[in-house]
């Protein structure tokens, strides 16, 4: 039997009654739109993430979107970015009128590289003809991007920090979420990230409390005191009452589970480490979410083959990043290139990982990838 990359139903199980009677309270009273179970989730997500306001919205593209608008960033402006990420990093950026300005990885972690990223804010400020204004870093597979270098330089240099924590709701460096560093925060309730509704929503998360009520209006159409007075062009990106059910009870869970993943990835590491080229290395004082656990092997789409004919699913991020992508060849990447970001799109591989993964599961992993790197 073939196994689930991610295993859904598993959780499902686990907390159905819950789930269920989240979702027959709302088909009761009947405020499927920013209902009582949105404003809930909000203040249980700014607690769970050690901050004082979270704002629910409809997707986490929305959530960069509105942080980008309520810094009234737009044409004329630069937000640094990494390319080896999904593309609503720098989509988010593009559709502000604003130029996403690609800069590399840390070959180790996959995030944001404080040292490129020095290297192209110092080469927008002496070129002059844009203005440096933000920078999003991404915490991808689930791991912290790292912060503390990542904050010095947006402090040094004038810059909003915002965190893409859409694969890493819930990672945390040296006991500390994004939020502590980061301007806003922002995620992804996506099915398939670590803490997924059954449908799409996202959340951005401050500490600053003007900034809070700006996104609040900016979210609902930038409204003011009255729905039919909107004072601001904004977005129509509200959660569903319905979603926010859902999550409650994912949420209370959720702890538990980032643990349970955890779990799962140090056998996985233990059991491939000497096999593969590389296995994910795990910065100093974090804890990941593992929305995806990434190794790395010369041949991936033939250990994807291997993997595929013993019922064991697989999955490829990202194989061509941003910067080469159609659509966004003509922004500017860091002068030196992005040669850490070039030299592992050839060689990632995601493996299963979720909570509900057994021990039996994990060693078919195990075993058939060590199996297909010898064939």
């Amino acid at each position: 039997m073939s196994m689930d990359f991610i295993d859904l139903k598993a959780q499902q199980l686990r907390i159905k009654s819950e789930i269920d009677l989240g979702i027959e309270k709302v088909l009761s009273h009947g405020r499927y739109i920013l209902g009582p179970e949105v404003q809930e989730l909000e203040e249980k997500l700014a607690v769970f993430c050690q901050t004082k306001h979270a704002i629910a919205c409809a997707n986490g593209t929305d959530a960069l979107s509105l942080a980008l608008m309520a810094y009234e960033i737009g044409e004329g402006d630069v937000v640094f970015c990494p390319s080896f990420t999904f593309c609503a990093t720098a989509e988010s950026v593009a559709l502000t009128g604003a130029t996403p300005f690609f800069v590399d990885i840390d070959r180790e972690t996959y995030n944001l590289c404080p040292k490129s990223l020095r290297a192209a804010v110092e080469e927008v400020v002496q070129k002059g003809d844009l203005t440096a204004r933000a920078i999003i870093a991404v915490d991808l597979f689930g791991q912290s991007a790292d912060y503390e270098g990542i904050s010095a330089i947006a402090n040094e240099f004038g810059l909003k920090l915002i965190s893409d924590s859409a694969q890493g709701f819930g990672t945390t460096l040296n006991g500390y979420h994004p939020t502590h560093w980061a301007d806003i925060a922002t995620t992804s309730f996506f099915p398939a990230k670590p803490l997924g509704a059954y449908g799409d929503g996202g959340a951005l998360f401050t500490n600053d409390e003007t900034l809070t009520d700006l996104l609040r209006s900016l979210h609902v159409h930038g409204k003011g005191r009255s729905n039919y007075d909107n004072v601001r062009i904004g977005l129509n990106s509200r959660l569903d009452s319905l979603q926010a059910a859902i999550l409650l009870p994912k949420l209370a869970i959720f702890s538990d589970e980032i643990s349970k993943r955890n779990d799962v990835a140090d056998r996985y590491t233990v059991g491939l480490k000497e096999h593969v080229s590389r296995v994910p290395t795990v910065k100093q004082g974090v804890v990941s979410t593992w929305a995806q656990y990434t190794i790395e092997v010369e041949k991936p789409d033939a250990l994807s083959d291997n993997l595929k004919a013993s019922g064991i699913p697989s999955a490829r991020y990202y194989p061509t990043p941003i910067h080469m992508q159609t659509a966004y060849r003509h922004y500017p990447v860091a002068s030196a290139g992005l040669p850490a970001t070039e030299d592992c799109i050839g060689k990632v591989i995601s493996l299963p990982m979720h909570p509900y993964l057994d021990e039996d599961s994990q060693d078919k992993v195990i075993e058939s990838v060590k199996a297909a790197i010898k064939a």
